[in-house]
C-alpha cells in the first residue's frame, strides 16, 4: 500500500439491472472476457491498493456477496437493504465502516459495478488530479461522440471547475450541445463527503438520495468540483443490457489482443479471436482464427495454437502446435502436438515432443515424452510412458460402474491397434500388445501380449440366415465365380 492510496474506495453493485432481462443471475454478475462487471470493477480498485474496498450489494445479494468472498475476497461486501439511491448506497458504505471503528482520512473514490472497461489508471489519474488541485469532490468526464441521454458538465468559464451537472431532460438546447458527461465516477475528500452525504434529501422525482446532490452542496460551501477527462470516452461505458454487453466485450477484447500483439503475439484474425482477461503468453506465440482462449491459459514462446479451438486454463508449452483442439485445465509441453479435433480434459498432460492426434480424447492422464496417441483413442486415468505408440482405437477402460482405475503403459511400448486395457493393469517397459486385443491381466516388460478369441468361419451362414439380401446374393455370386474358376482350373 502506497503513501497515495486512497482511503476507500467504494463499488455500487446493488442495483437489479432490469433491462438485463435475467431471472437467475444479477446484471454484476454478467461476465465480460472471463471476468463478472463487478470483478472487473474490484480489480480496476485494487490496482489503486486503497485502505479499504468496499462493494454495496443489494439485488441477489446472496449470489453477490459469495461470488466476491470467492475472487475478491479482500473485498468488503456491504448490503444496502432497500435501494434508495446512489447517495444512500455510499452512505451505507461509510456507516459499515464507521461501525468497525474506522475512521477515514484522505480520498474516497467512488465507482460503479457495471463499466469493465474502466481501467485502474483512469482512477488512479482521477485520484492523482484531486489530491493535485484540491479539490472537494473531482468528477470523472468524458468527451464522446453522442452525449445523448448523459449527464452534461457545465464548466466555469474562469478556472475549468465544474459548475453543474445538467442532465439531458432538464438541459437547454445550448447544453445540450455540450459532449463531457459524467461518468457517475468520483473522488471525495473523506470528511467532505461524511458532511455533504448528511445534506442530501430525497426531494426530486424518484424520492431517492443522489450522490451527485453532494457536488453542489460542496460548491455551495466553498469547495472546489474539479474534473479529469478519461483519456479514453469508452473507459466510462455502463452496462445496462445485452446489447451493451456484448459491445463492451468486443472492446476489451480488442483491448486485449492489441496489448498481445504489442507484445509479440501473433494474432492473425483479431476478428474471429477471443481472449480472457487472465490470458498470459510469451514472445512468437501465433494464434490463428476462430480460437478462443479463456481463463488463465498460458501460451509458451513459438507455439501456434488453432485454428478453430478453444483453450480453457491450459497451459501451452513453448514450440507446441494445437490445432482443431478443446483442452479444459490441461498442459501441452513443449513441442508437443494436439489435434486436429483433440479433446484434452482436466489432468492431461503431455510431456516434450507427446502427441495427441485426431479424434482422441485424454482426462486425468500423463503421456511421457516422445509417446503417441495418434488418433481414434480414449486415454483415461492412465500413465504412457516415453516413446510408447497407443494403437488406432484403443481405449483405457477406466471405469467399473462404481470407481475409476488406472492403467500404466510403460516406456517404449507398442500397443496394437482395437486395443481394450481393463483397468487397473499394467504393461510393462518396451511390451508389445497384438490388435484386437482385450488386456485385462499385466504385459510383462519385453512380453507380447495378446488377448482375443480364436477366430472360427461358419460356411453359407449368409445365405442361410439372411436369405434374400443383397449380402446373400453377392455371397451366391461369389460361389458361382469361385466354381468356375475351380472348373477351368
Amino acid at each position: 500500500m502506497s503513501a497515495n492510496s486512497p482511503a476507500a474506495v467504494v463499488v455500487l453493485a446493488a442495483g437489479g439491472g432490469t433491462r438485463m432481462k435475467s431471472n437467475s443471475l444479477p446484471k454484476v454478475l454478467h461476465e465480460v472476457c472471463g471476468r463478472s462487471l463487478v470483478g472487473h470493477a474490484v480489480a480496476a480498485a485494487e490496482e489503486l491498493t486503497p485502505q479499504h474496498l468496499v462493494v454495496v450489494i443489494g439485488h441477489m445479494r446472496e449470489k453477490v456477496a459469495e461470488h466476491l468472498a470467492a475472487h475478491h475476497p479482500a473485498a468488503r461486501a456491504v448490503v444496502q437493504e432497500e435501494q434508495n439511491g446512489t447517495g444512500h448506497a455510499v452512505r451505507t458504505a461509510l456507516e459499515s465502516l464507521e461501525a468497525d471503528g474506522v475512521e477515514l482520512n484522505g480520498t474516497v473514490i467512488v465507482t460503479t459495478g457495471d463499466a469493465p472497461l474502466l481501467t485502474g489508471e483512469s482512477l488512479s489519474a482521477l485520484a492523482a488530479a484531486h489530491a493535485d488541485q484540491g479539490n472537494g469532490v473531482t468528477v470523472l468526464t468524458a468527451v464522446v461522440p453522442d452525449p445523448f441521454g448523459y449527464g452534461r458538465i457545465l464548466r466555469d468559464g474562469t478556472d475549468g471547475a465544474v459548475a453543474a451537472i445538467v442532465e439531458e431532460k432538464d438541459a437547454s438546447d445550448a447544453q445540450r450541445a455540450i459532449d463531457e458527461i459524467n461518468s457517475g465516477v468520483f473522488a471525495f475528500d473523506a470528511k467532505l463527503l461524511v458532511r455533504a452525504l448528511a445534506e442530501v434529501t430525497t426531494d426530486n422525482a424518484q424520492g431517492e438520495e443522489y450522490l451527485t446532490d453532494t457536488l453542489e452542496i460542496l460548491r455551495r460551501a466553498g469547495h472546489r468540483v474539479g474534473a479529469v477527462v478519461a483519456a479514453d470516452h469508452r473507459d466510462i461505458l455502463g452496462i445496462n443490457d445485452r446489447v451493451q454487453l456484448a459491445q463492451a466485450r468486443r472492446l476489451l477484447n480488442d483491448r486485449l489482443l492489441d496489448r498481445a500483439m504489442r507484445a509479440g503475439v501473433t494474432v492473425v484474425d483479431p476478428a474471429t479471436t477471443w481472449f480472457d482477461v487472465q490470458v498470459s503468453y510469451e514472445p512468437d506465440a501465433v494464434v490463428l482464427p476462430n480460437t478462443q482462449l479463456q481463463g488463465a491459459t498460458h501460451l509458451g514462446e513459438g507455439c501456434e495454437v488453432g485454428p478453430n479451438s478453444t483453450l480453457r486454463d491450459t497451459r501451452i508449452g513453448a514450440g507446441a502446435r494445437v490445432s482443431n483442439t478443446t483442452a479444459d485445465r490441461a498442459e501441452v509441453g513443449e513441442f508437443a502436438a494436439a489435434g486436429p479435433y483433440a479433446y484434452l480434459r482436466p489432468g492431461a498432460r503431455l510431456a516434450r515432443k507427446a502427441k495427441v492426434g485426431t479424434y482422441v480424447e485424454v482426462k486425468n492422464s500423463e503421456l511421457g515424452e516422445g509417446a503417441k496417441v495418434p488418433h481414434l483413442s480414449y486415454i483415461g486415468d492412465a500413465t504412457i510412458g516415453e516413446g510408447t505408440n497407443v494403437g488406432a482405437a484403443s481405449v483405457t477402460v477406466n471405469y467399473d460402474g462404481v470407481n475409476k482405475h488406472r492403467t500404466v503403459i510403460g516406456a517404449h511400448c507398442r500397443t496394437g491397434s482395437d486395443n481394450m486395457f481393463i483397468a487397473p493393469v499394467t504393461v510393462g517397459d518396451g511390451a508389445y500388445t497384438g490388435a484386437g486385443s482385450v488386456i485385462s491381466s499385466d504385459v510383462p516388460a519385453g512380453a507380447l501380449g495378446v488377448g482375443r478369441a480364436q477366430q472360427r468361419n461358419i460356411a453359407g451362414w449368409v445365405e442361410r440366415k439372411r436369405p434374400g439380401t443383397t449380402s446373400a446374393q453377392a455371397a451366391a455370386a461369389a460361389a458361382e465365380r469361385a466354381e468356375e474358376a475351380a472348373a477351368e482350373a
